[in-house]
């Protein structure tokens, strides 16, 4: 008998490519549906009961007491959204070729809780350089106003001062820079015990106290920013500064719209390009892509020659401009980390990710009106009560559309330089 035919070679993948991107992002929303459901209906039930308790524990005796757990509150909030969000990127990470690809070259995978330790901490420092946090307080605030709205109506009629709404400021300045100067201590404890591999949490721990840092210190820093420009607006330099800005926009011509239109326009340019490309930046940390570093940004640059003039000076000099930049570094850093590793698929791949993130958060804002309006109601508080579902789908809906397309959008590009022979993290 003649020997059995060899098996016939599995059909080679279709190559990804840039206008892939939306069926990809499908597809990997398709697989991974139950696990995403799941991460993110988690995190809304413990979100929502920290919030719930944050309104509750706000209100009653020993105010300052109340106010500093209220803060402590409020960091679990923002550290479970950043939990929440790192686990579902983890959970379609089979979905990948580009993992795939790494298992098949037997590359050890990553668990979970190394992820979380790893990404987190520059999770919390992008979250807070582009106060992405201050959608949690606005919600947060208003649940307090809401729910404190009789009570605040009724005392205003008997002259008595509301309490809604003080949560997160009321804490009194020197109890929050005390607990700011504790929590900035026990941040560089979990930071260099994370740096030298040391705790197997250090890195949430670093990144908790990161927020609770800059929470705490909400307050303080409030008070010395408007102490300073108190200050500021008496001094001469001031005052000639703003005398030549007032010439420029008299003798000028178009300065004064040019700057009107900038800051019209500025808001637009960072909800579509600089926030995608900062949530791409936390994806590929955690697929393991590259570390926030600047020297991986400018490497293979011009500036790359800058950048080896600059370790070459003294100490003191590089220590200088290491601080001085820190708040450029912590916002534009990850963005040009996630620009460079976008253009690694082209430049339609860049374009194609901005518009579908675009698309689906401007999408799931028209659906729910939409919604809203085929329902209807002239029933008094009926959007009231079933208002909060309707927020939960296209919550849900917009959060796995977006984790969906950071992963697919990380796969394209991780396997077009792949397959040019490029590692992802050069």
């Amino acid at each position: 008998m003649p020997p059995p035919a060899p098996p016939s070679p599995a059909p080679a993948a279709r190559p990804l490519s840039a206008w892939s991107l939306p069926g990809h992002t499908l597809r990997i929303l398709g697989s991974c549906l139950l696990s995403l459901v799941l991460w993110f209906a988690a995190g809304q039930a413990v979100r929502s009961a920290l919030m719930w308790a944050a309104t509750e524990v706000a209100h009653g005796d020993h105010r300052q007491v109340r106010f500093g757990v209220v803060m402590f509150l409020f960091t679990l909030i923002v550290l479970t959204k950043l939990v929440v969000t790192v686990g579902m990127l983890h959970s379609v990470r089979g979905s990948l070729r580009e993992i795939r690809a790494r298992r098949a070259g037997d590359e050890a995978d990553e668990s979970l809780f190394g992820a979380l330790d790893r990404s987190t901490l520059v999770f919390a420092t992008i979250y807070i350089a582009w106060s992405f946090y201050a959608e949690d307080a606005r919600e947060l605030i208003a649940l307090d106003a809401m729910k404190r709205i009789d009570q605040d109506f009724a005392g205003s009629f008997a002259g008595i001062k509301g309490e809604g709404g003080d949560l997160l400021i009321g804490l009194e300045v020197w109890l929050s820079a005390v607990v700011a100067v504790i929590a900035y201590l026990l941040k560089m404890l979990f930071a260099w015990w994370h740096t030298n591999g040391k705790g197997k949490a250090s890195g949430i721990l670093t990144a908790f106290f990161e927020l609770a840092f800059a929470f705490y210190g909400i307050n303080a820093i409030f008070e010395l920013v408007s102490a300073r420009s108190e200050w500021l607006d008496g001094r001469v330099a001031t005052a000639t500064v703003k005398g030549w800005l007032e010439h420029a926009d008299k003798t000028i011509p178009g300065w004064k719209a040019f700057w009107e239109t900038v800051a019209d326009v500025w808001p637009f340019i960072v909800d579509a390009l600089v926030e995608p490309l900062t949530w791409l930046t936390v994806a590929a940390l955690v697929y393991g892509a590259f570390a926030q570093d600047t020297r991986a940004v400018v490497r293979g640059t011009r500036l790359d020659t800058v950048a080896d003039r600059m370790d070459r000076t003294h100490a003191l000099t590089r220590t200088t401009v290491t601080r001085s930049t820190t708040g450029f570094q912590e916002r534009w850093i990850p963005p040009a980390n996630a620009f460079r590793l976008v253009t690694r698929g082209g430049a339609a791949l860049f374009g194609m990710f901005c518009l579908c993130y675009v698309v689906i958060h401007v999408g799931t804002e028209y659906a729910d009106r939409a919604a809203r309006a085929l329902v209807g109601n002239d029933s008094p508080f009926f959007w009231l009560v079933f208002g909060s579902p309707l927020d939960f789908v296209r919550e849900l809906l917009a959060g796995m559309l977006t984790v969906c397309l950071l992963a697919a959008t990380f796969d394209i590009a991780a396997t077009r330089s792949r397959e040019a022979g490029r590692a992802l993290g050069a």
